[in-house]
């Protein structure tokens, strides 16, 4: 088992570059999803209900919803497929997972450990395909009569593209799709913490994950202090390189459009008066290599406050009010995840209250785990994954009355 996880481990870091501590992260938090829902199917309970007749039994059962269309990024390219297939197969469905074009390999190698575990044939079944015929498969597993559900894990926009053409026969679907996610540093804050936290949420996997930090609104009155600390601590702990090498923290992104968007949103924003603190360029080891990077004096006018990075960008806006600091966190047209740091507890009360996303990491930068349901709000999807409601979205609820008793 453990020469399996290893191996895993290399395929990941082999196909997008992270890591290989965090790739054996991956692994662990890929696990956690298969032993959750495995408990999690011994717990699908139906109802018995009240009826409004003497002579009638009332009663709810749930069902397989059927052929469920696994679609996952590469980001995760085995958590995302685990927190999916483990719900569905817990719930008696069979899968079709079609992996990003990037990361094939990892759901193939789930697929041999699938068959060594035991699962039978015709239950967790891959599609592999190229970066040309990516929108020709999703559309066939959208539109098929055979799929009774898809789940898709990526971009707002091809998001609404798959939701579409699902609308057809009127599919169950999973959406967890773009964030924008704010990080609010308030004066009352533990500043050291935030920062630990910062550097844990804005940097993992370089940047790319969909929960990470995307804006930093720090408050005026500590605002100084922690870009000073949150500098340092990017200076010192980030270390840029190949992902089998130890110290490695950051490793490439994923590919050279991944780069280009960074690029373009540093020079948007040092065009309209920001500073750059730390990194702003590509980095010496050269091709999809970039600098750990964080920006001051950044406005909300500016592309990287108004669109998701996806990179090791940081852009820190100083705010005054607590209502400011919501506001801008809430302009967003997406609502996945979002953090804030304070001390004050009426504060920690309405602030996770109002923030419009659908996770609030208080405190807290990493907030992902198996029990824990994950999902946005707004334009960042739709249904929920991990937890005891995961499993619902693979579920069919069907009544049935027993009449002339």
């Amino acid at each position: 088992m453990m020469e399996n996880k290893e191996e895993l481990a290399r395929i990941i870091t082999a196909e997008n570059g992270k890591p290989l501590k965090e790739a054996q992260g991956e692994i662990t938090y890929s696990a956690s999803f298969l032993e959750w829902f495995a408990e999690e199917a011994r717990r699908i309970y139906g109802d018995v209900i009240p009826a409004s007749a003497k002579d009638r039994r009332v009663l709810v059962l749930k069902q397989p919803v059927g052929v469920a269309a696994i679609i996952t990024p590469w980001n995760f390219p085995s958590a995302m497929i685990t927190r999916k297939v483990g719900a569905a197969l817990a719930a008696g469905c069979t899968v079709v997972v079609k992996p990003a074009e990037d990361t094939p390999l990892s759901a193939l190698a789930l697929g041999e450990l699938a068959n060594q575990a035991g699962i039978p044939a015709g239950v967790y079944n891959v599609v592999p395909c190229s970066r040309q015929q990516t929108a020709a498969v999703g559309e066939v597993l959208c539109t098929d009569p055979l799929v009774s559900k898809i789940s898709f894990t990526g971009s707002t926009a091809t998001g609404k593209i798959l939701l579409k053409h699902a609308a057809g026969t009127v599919k169950r679907v999973s959406m967890e799709l773009g964030g924008h996610a704010p990080f609010i540093v308030f004066d009352s804050a533990n500043v050291d913490r935030a920062v630990a936290g910062a550097l844990a949420s804005k940097y993992r996997n370089s940047g790319q994950t969909c929960v990470c930090t995307n804006r930093f609104l720090v408050q005026k009155g500590i605002h100084d202090e922690f870009v000073e600390k949150f500098a340092k601590a990017i200076d010192k702990e980030l270390h840029v390189g190949n992902g089998f090498d130890a110290k490695t923290t950051q490793g490439p992104l994923i590919n050279e459009k991944a780069v280009e968007k960074v690029e373009k949103h540093i020079k948007d924003a040092v065009s309209q008066g920001a500073s750059i603190v730390t990194g702003g360029k590509r980095h010496s080891l050269g091709k999809n290599f970039f600098e750990p990077t964080l920006l001051t004096n950044v406005t909300t006018k500016m592309l990287c406050t108004q669109e998701e990075t996806f990179g090791p960008l940081a852009p820190v806006i100083r705010f005054e009010t607590e209502a400011e600091a919501v506001a801008i966190a809430n302009a967003a047209n997406v609502g996945l995840a979002g953090y804030f740091y304070s001390q004050d507890p009426a504060q920690i009360w309405r602030v996770a209250e109002q923030l419009e996303v659908g996770m609030v990491g208080v405190n807290e930068g990493i907030i992902s785990s198996a029990e824990c349901p994950f999902g946005g709000v707004k334009e960042s999807g739709l249904g929920r994954e991990g937890s005891k409601y995961g499993i619902d979205e693979y579920l069919e609820i069907k009544y049935v009355c027993f009449g002339g008793l």
